[in-house]
């Protein structure tokens, strides 16, 4: 299994980013898709994921209502819009394939990692 996100850069504060995932190497739509992120000197926390189907949807608490998570199933890919961006979202953004069918949170089910993009926000 490999994915490849792609999409982060330097933007100002209040501007948009469309992260995309594209994935290879298995049945990409048996399993859910999640974003972490990680930014400099903390833990990678959690941020979205989308159940297999993409009927499905899990957010942080913390990017609701700025973040959509969508899929493609046809493209294998995963795509994280993101909007009204604050300098506290700069992190390198990881998509990660579930164990699961369902759209979960924890780290330990996912099984599989993208090398990750980075979002700058500038305040």
């Amino acid at each position: 299994v490999q994915l490849q996100a792609s999409g982060g850069g330097l933007v100002q504060a209040g501007e948009s980013l469309r992260l995309s995932c594209q994935v290879y190497g298995f049945t990409f739509h048996d399993y859910s898709i999640a974003w972490f992120r990680q930014a400099p000197g903390k833990e990678r926390e959690f941020v979205a994921a989308i159940s297999w189907s993409g009927t499905n949807t899990n957010y942080a608490d913390s990017v609701k209502g700025r973040i959509t998570i969508s899929r493609d199933n046809a493209k294998n890919t995963v795509y994280l819009q993101m909007n009204s961006l604050k300098a506290e979202d700069t992190a390198a953004y990881y998509c990660a394939v579930s164990i699961y069918s369902i759209a979960t949170k924890s780290s330990s089910d996912f099984a599989s990692w993208g090398q990750g993009t980075l979002v700058t926000v500038s305040s």
